[in-house]
């Protein structure tokens, strides 16, 4: 590796590099931290959403502890909001994936803590206070307005499981108005975790509501979806911009 990104990767990654390495693995790390990572356009934290999101949705054991580790022990991402992008990923790429992603975060978590000379100590205990009402209505309620200021258009109808539950019980109703993260954060992870899933409608939806609302501007876009393309490959990155190109031209 050039001195350049070996002195990136020590700083992303809070280790140094493995030994060992081929020709081919040298000339990746060297475009992933001598050239993505210090690039300006993202900071780093939101490049670790993304990263981590990307690296869950793959299942790639190695590189997914790795950077949940070196998320927790930069502290760039606290243990309490990694463990809100557990569920906020779980809501987009499925429980399963969650489930492997969230083991990953509390062995990452017990790693941390022994290194730093403190027993590990167990997670404690969630309040059901955090869960919000227990009004139906007005949770309902609750999610179809937050639907209205996410994705800047009509709440659906309650007239599906799907919508009515789902959409507006629990994604809108609950998730999204968690505390635990900002909705910049949620974006982010939400458009990565649409173009990792291939959903043509999501990811219209999403990237356009990013860039109308604000919360991501063009430039953030255009490098978030060149990190994204890094971890989850070109192919899929093309979709992502095809909506990025469409949202900045109703903007």
């Amino acid at each position: 590796m050039n001195h350049a990104a070996l002195a990136e990767f020590q700083e992303v990654m809070t280790i140094g590099p493995p030994a060992g390495l081929s020709a081919e693995q040298r000339q990746r790390l060297d475009r992933l931290y001598g050239e993505l990572w210090p690039a300006p356009g993202l900071a780093r934290r939101d490049r670790r959403l993304v990263t981590i999101t990307c690296l869950a949705f793959a299942v790639t054991a190695d590189p997914l502890r790795a950077h949940v580790y070196a998320a927790l022990n930069s502290g760039d991402v606290s243990i309490g909001e990694m463990l809100e992008t557990v569920l906020h990923f779980a809501v987009y790429c499925g429980w399963p994936k969650a489930s492997n992603l969230e083991g990953q975060v509390r062995s990452s978590w017990a790693q941390v803590q022994q290194e730093r000379g403190q027993e590990p100590r167990p997670l404690p205990a969630r309040g059901n206070d955090e869960l919000g009402p227990g009004d139906w209505e007005a949770r309902l309620q609750r999610g179809e307005q937050e639907f209205r200021d996410v994705n800047l258009i009509g709440a659906p109808a309650r007239d599906t499981p799907y919508q009515h539950s789902g959409i507006l019980g629990y994604v809108f109703g609950h998730v999204w108005q968690r505390p635990g993260l900002s909705r910049r954060d949620r974006r982010l992870i939400t458009v990565a975790s649409v173009g990792l899933c291939e959903a043509p409608m999501p990811i219209a939806s999403h990237v356009g509501s990013a860039l109308q609302s604000g919360d991501i501007t063009s430039s953030e876009m255009d490098e978030l979806i060149r990190h994204f393309a890094a971890y989850a490959g070109a192919g899929r990155a093309e979709a992502l911009k095809a909506a990025a190109a469409a949202g900045e031209s109703r903007a």
